[in-house]
C-alpha cells in the first residue's frame, strides 16, 4: 500500500504511451502507478511521480522495482520469462504470468496452443531451414507470409514470401542472422478485427464490443467502433473467442485479440496482453476504459462496465510527417480545438519523426461514416499542420 494515499501500488514495467495512459487511469481510483522507464525521457516518466529508470531485461532492477507493489504488469510483452518467473517465485503478484505472457511474447508457441484449443488459426510451421518455408509454400500455395517469431510489431518483423526463390534469399538471410522464425498461409481476409476483453484473477471477464481496425503499410491508422456491419452472431462469436482464451491461458489484465474476417470466418492473428491501440477509443468511448479495467483486473477489483457512450467512436492514430511541421504542436492544437471542439486528442509527449506513433485523436458522434471523415482529418492535421481537405485556418 502506498503510505500516502492508502491505496495499492501498481507497478507497470515499461515507460511508453500505455503506461502513461494507465497513470492516468489510476489518478481517479486514488493511485499513482509506479512505472519502470528505460530513460527519465519515456512518456509515462514525464508525468508519473513514481518512476525508477532501469531496463527490462535487469533481474535486479525488476527485483528492486517490484519491492512495495501489490501487483506487478506491463507496458510490453519483452520481459524474459526465466526474470518473470523469479519475481513470482519471490512472491510479486506478477499480472499476467509468464506461462501467460509467453503465448503473446512467441508466435509460435500462441500458434501452437490456439490450434490445440481448437481456435481457428491459419495453417503455420516452424522455419529451421530454408527448406521448410519451399516445403509450406509448395503444399499451401505462394505467397505466404514469414514472421520472428519474437519480437515484431507494426508491420516489422514480417515478410511477404511471394516466390520460392524470394523465399530462399529472404529466409537465408534472416537464419544466417540468428532469427527464429515460421511461416503460415497468406490470409485472403475481407478486413481486420479485434476483440478486447479482461479478466480479473477471480475469473471475472467484460468484454468491449468487436472493432474494426484500418491498416496503412503494417501499422494501425483508425479503430472503428464498434464494427460496422459487424452482425451480432458475429460480434458474439469474437467475444466468446476471446474471453475463452483469455481462460484457457489464465491471462489477468487486458488481452486483444487480433483477427482476420474472411469468406470461411474469423481468423486469428494475434495477441495482446496488455492495453492495445485497439482499445485507446475506450477513454472517451466505454464507460470504462481499458486502462481503468486492467488496473481493475490486476488488483481483483470487480470490472467496469463496458458499454459505449456513444453510437459511433472512431479513434485515429497521429503518425510523424515525412518532415516535422513548421507550426507547433500548441498551434496546431489550437486550431484542432477551433474546427472540433468535441474531438479529444491524446499526445505521448514523443518526438516527431516519419511514421511514429505521436499520439491519438477520438471523435464520438451518431453516425460512423462522419465522425470517421473528422478523425482522419484530425489525425492528420496534428501530425502534418495541414487540412488534407484544404479548410482554411484563418
Amino acid at each position: 500500500m502506498d503510505h500516502r494515499t492508502r491505496t495499492p501500488v501498481v507497478g507497470m514495467i515499461g515507460g511508453g504511451q500505455l503506461a502513461r495512459m494507465t497513470h492516468q487511469a489510476a489518478i481517479p481510483l486514488g493511485q499513482s502507478l509506479k512505472v519502470l522507464a528505460a530513460s527519465p525521457d519515456d512518456p509515462a516518466a514525464l508525468v508519473a511521480p513514481t518512476v525508477e529508470v532501469g531496463h527490462h531485461t535487469d533481474l535486479s532492477a525488476l527485483t528492486t522495482f517490484a519491492q512495495g507493489c501489490d501487483a506487478v504488469t506491463f507496458d510490453h510483452e519483452h520481459v524474459p520469462a526465466e526474470h518473470l518467473r523469479a519475481l513470482a517465485a519471490a512472491g510479486v503478484a506478477v499480472h499476467p504470468g509468464p506461462d501467460a505472457l509467453l503465448h503473446a511474447q512467441d508466435k509460435l508457441v500462441m500458434r501452437r496452443k490456439l490450434a490445440e484449443l481448437g481456435a481457428p488459426v491459419p495453417p503455420f510451421a516452424e522455419v529451421n531451414e530454408v527448406s521448410d518455408a519451399l516445403e509450406f509454400g509448395a503444399r499451401y500455395g505462394w505467397p505466404c507470409v514469414l514472421k520472428t517469431a519474437r519480437g515484431g510489431y507494426d508491420g516489422k518483423g514480417v515478410w511477404v514470401l511471394n516466390t520460392p526463390e524470394g523465399a530462399r534469399r529472404t529466409v537465408t538471410e534472416l537464419l544466417e542472422a540468428g532469427a527464429v522464425l515460421m511461416v503460415e498461409q497468406r490470409v485472403a481476409l475481407r478486413r481486420e478485427l479485434a476483440a478486447l476483453v479482461a479478466r480479473s484473477p477471480f475469473g471475472q471477464g467484460g468484454a468491449w464490443p468487436l472493432v474494426e481496425t484500418v491498416q496503412s503499410e503494417g501499422i494501425c491508422v483508425q479503430v472503428l467502433a464498434p464494427a460496422p456491419e459487424a452482425s451480432d452472431a458475429l460480434t458474439q462469436q469474437a467475444q466468446d473467442l476471446a474471453l475463452k482464451i483469455a481462460e484457457e491461458l489464465g491471462v489477468v489484465g487486458v488481452l486483444a485479440v487480433e483477427l482476420f474476417e474472411t469468406e470461411q470466418g474469423l481468423v486469428v492473428n494475434e495477441l495482446a496482453m496488455r492495453p492495445h491501440n485497439s482499445g485507446h477509443w475506450t477513454i472517451e468511448g466505454s464507460r470504462t476504459s481499458q486502462f481503468e479495467q486492467h488496473l481493475h483486473a490486476v488488483l481483483d477489483y470487480p470490472l467496469g462496465s463496458t458499454t459505449m457512450t456513444a453510437p459511433a467512436v472512431v479513434m485515429a492514430n497521429v503518425l510523424g510527417a515525412p518532415t516535422e511541421p513548421r507550426m507547433s504542436v500548441d498551434e496546431r492544437m489550437h486550431h484542432l480545438f477551433a474546427r472540433f471542439p468535441h474531438a479529444k486528442p491524446h499526445l505521448y509527449g514523443k518526438a516527431e519523426r516519419p511514421g511514429r506513433k505521436i499520439g491519438h485523436v477520438t471523435l464520438l458522434g451518431d453516425h460512423m461514416a462522419e465522425v470517421r471523415h473528422e478523425a482522419q482529418l484530425a489525425a492528420y492535421w496534428l501530425a502534418h499542420g495541414e487540412w488534407s481537405d484544404g479548410y482554411s485556418v484563418h
